[in-house]
């Protein structure tokens, strides 16, 4: 039973009997850990070792693209059977396309970035002591590292891992002998989403639960962080669509292991008719993409949060139009269960209807427009400082903009039937999702890695890793906007099969060796992390002079986070640079009567009794000729 039986403004009350429960051991601090803070950690080091694995495959099959009539003795010798005479097969080069993607999505931009930060944030930000449910917590993460681990395992089954893309559509999926990726490989695949599905809903229940109940006194919504806002948002996001996935993979086992048909008719395998009618492959892509689109949010808004609040630290300024970006967020949650259909506009669809889509999705672009205006407004004749999570933060709205500009594109359904399906729907993605997502979520390593670890990470490494990174990423995806305009289609094998594109061999070598560069940037980050846990330099209280509720609690870590009474919260976290106050910020839980001289009539718009107070003041200080 949790120590945090129950939460009365900063008062923990132990049930009689049960302390010798909370011995700490090994076990329970470090393995089953119920901190959030500890499980924070644990999402965090598991999603930074499933993207290095995520990094390594997509280097593989870059070397392929980039040689595809070459051999290198090496890739037999690591991959066997995989790679016969050094070069790999086409089956297992589709196997690596699809398991890079899964993970990325999935164990890396939205576990390990939800997992991580909605753990560490959301009590620490709100004033809990912990979440609603510490154990349903610590299974969350259990089950996450559950379902790594039976993905990862698809590499060692006979006939490989899954294939078909991250996307698993049927018929692929849904027959187990349409291709060697579609055996084993593939239950082991679902098997892993099932797990990894129950661990978000397990999370997403729990943070929606805290930020709605466990709030501590004066933290209203409009006084939560915008970090707070995007991660509260998102987990309702997870918890209505992906139940929709699971679903989907229901009927796509039926159909693989039982005989139906959800999503087979008329196929014939090996020239023998094989015995399905009246399914649709079209039905699980609507199920698919019912939860694949609000995905593109579940991943990109914690980032979008994270960016928002160290932009405005590191800018000495309020966060620009802070009411606009939370009704954004809002927008944008709401407005991305009606947009799934735009990556659908190949399948047949009804015009009209592929209409009421694309307007949809333009419509969406809306509320992520006033996101990317406020935050330039924010960074525009601030005081800024460059620290590495600032740099991150800044490179996470250069790809939300270039990449989303891109989106406007295959949001229109005319251009994106021509578009679909080529190297110009990865470079969009892979930079308003991917290297967006990545940047965020480094930014806020950086930032919130003194709250985690009690050390500061060395800037100089930081600096170097967002340099090589940024530069990297660019280089890797902006070429692939022109191979994607002349046709070059994504999943290629090897695409001097044509001939016609054989002068992109060319642009694939420097976008491999490109990404080559960038992975090795990556080195010198965990290189960076590793030493910084053990061995940077002791961080203070509050290093970045921030004003949230988490800079407040002691640097030693202890399950409850504040000794004795939670703070109690009187302003909006975003008070930087407020004329008359002799600091550039001022902590949410300093009341308004400690801070008179830098007191503005609107701060007390819910406050009458403290207007009232503060207008006295004002007159007897004859600060204002004139007070309403």
């Amino acid at each position: 039973m949790s120590t945090l039986a129950v939460h009365d403004h900063g008062i923990v009350h132990h049930e009689e009997g049960h302390e010798h429960h909370h011995k700490a051991t090994f076990l329970n601090t470090y393995v089953f850990s119920q901190d959030h803070k500890m499980i924070a950690k644990q999402f965090l080091i598991t999603g930074i070792i499933m993207a290095f694995i995520a990094m390594t495959l997509s280097i593989l099959f870059r070397i392929q693209l980039a040689y595809p009539d070459k051999a290198f003795p090496l890739l037999e010798v690591l991959l066997g059977r995989f790679a016969p005479g050094g070069r790999l097969s086409p089956d297992f080069y589709l196997s690596l396309v699809t398991i890079h993607g899964t993970i990325m999505v999935f164990f890396v931009l939205t576990a390990g970035l939800s997992g991580t930060f909605a753990n560490l944030l959301i009590p620490l930000q709100v004033g809990a002591r912990d979440m609603a449910s510490p154990f349903v917590n610590m299974l969350s993460y259990w089950f996450f590292l559950t379902a790594s681990i039976i993905m990862l395992s698809s590499f060692f089954v006979q006939k490989g891992p899954a294939s078909g893309g991250w996307t698993i559509y049927p018929p692929l999926s849904a027959l187990p002998t349409a291709m060697p990726g579609s055996a084993e490989g593939m239950t082991l695949w679902l098997i892993s989403m099932v797990c990894f599905v129950g661990s978000s809903l397990m999370g997403g229940i729990n943070y929606v639960s805290t930020v709605l109940n466990m709030r501590t006194k004066g933290m209203d919504l409009w006084k939560m962080p915008l970090t707070v806002w995007a991660l509260f948002l998102t987990a309702v996001l997870g918890v209505l669509a992906f139940p929709v996935l699971v679903a989907g993979i229901v009927l796509l086992i039926f159909d693989r292991s039982f005989g139906t048909s959800f999503y087979l008719s008329d196929i014939v395998l090996g020239g023998k008719v094989m015995p399905f009618e009246g399914g649709s492959p079209i039905l699980f892509q609507h199920l698919f993409w019912f939860l694949g689109h609000p995905e593109v949010y579940i991943v990109i808004m914690p980032a979008m949060g994270i960016s928002s609040e160290v932009l405005s630290v590191n800018s000495r300024k309020p966060i620009f139009g802070y009411h606009a970006m939370v009704y954004s967020l809002i927008g944008i949650t709401v407005l991305s269960f009606i947009v799934w259909g735009h990556h659908m506009f190949v399948t047949g669809m009804n015009p009209f209807l592929g209409g009421v889509f694309m307007i949809t999705t333009l419509i969406i672009a809306v509320p992520s427009a006033v996101k990317t205006f406020n935050w330039l407004a924010t960074l525009w004749r601030g005081n800024i400082r460059f620290t590495p999570a600032m740099l991150f933060s800044i490179g996470m709205v250069s790809f939300f903009i270039s990449g989303g500009l891109t989106g406007i594109f295959l949001g229109n359904a005319a251009l994106d039937i021509n578009l679909h399906d080529t190297y110009f729907v990865v470079a969009h993605f892979h930079l308003v999702m991917g290297s967006a997502a990545i940047f965020g979520m480094l930014a806020g390593v950086y930032h919130w890695f003194p709250k985690m670890f009690r050390r500061m990470m060395d800037e100089r490494l930081g600096y170097l890793h967002f340099w090589i990174t940024f530069i990297g990423a660019y280089l890797v995806f902006f070429p692939m906007h022109f191979m994607g305009l002349e046709g070059v289609p994504r999943r290629y094998y090897a695409i001097t099969e044509f001939h016609q594109w054989d002068h992109w061999l060319n642009v694939n070598t420097f976008i491999t060796w490109s990404a080559i560069m960038a992975g090795f940037a990556q080195v010198a980050f965990i290189v960076n992390f590793v030493y910084s846990i053990f061995w940077g330099k002791k961080t203070v209280q509050n290093p970045w002079n921030s004003n949230t509720l988490e800079w407040t609690a002691p640097i030693e870590h202890h399950h409850g986070n504040w000794v004795g009474e939670i703070p109690t919260v009187y302003r909006w976290p975003y008070d930087y640079s407020k004329p008359g106050h002799d600091e550039d910020f001022i902590p949410q839980n300093v009341p308004f009567s400690q801070t008179m001289s830098s007191n503005l009539p609107h701060d007390f718009e819910d406050n009458p009794e403290g207007l009232e107070e503060y207008t006295k003041w004002a007159i007897a200080n004859k600060t204002n000729e004139e007070v309403k």
